[in-house]
């Protein structure tokens, strides 16, 4: 049975390596990134609530008269 030969298969793996290394550095350098991105300023709506016109008073169940 012949002797399988891996004399170039260390040559074999590192240029694999360094090809897909230059292959992904290629893909992710034309990839656009949006620079110094700021957040977008949020329209803030005034709801009107019935209560909001009108003074309103939270009594306290220890703020009551005793009976």
């Amino acid at each position: 049975m012949p002797q399988l030969d891996t004399s170039t298969w260390l040559i074999t793996i590192f240029s694999m390596l360094l090809t897909l290394f230059i292959i992904m550095q290629l893909k992710i350098s034309k990839q656009l990134f949006p620079y110094n991105p700021e957040p977008h300023p949020t329209l803030v709506s005034k709801h009107t609530t019935p209560w909001e016109a009108k003074w309103t008073k939270i009594y306290s169940p220890l703020s009551l008269p005793l009976q």
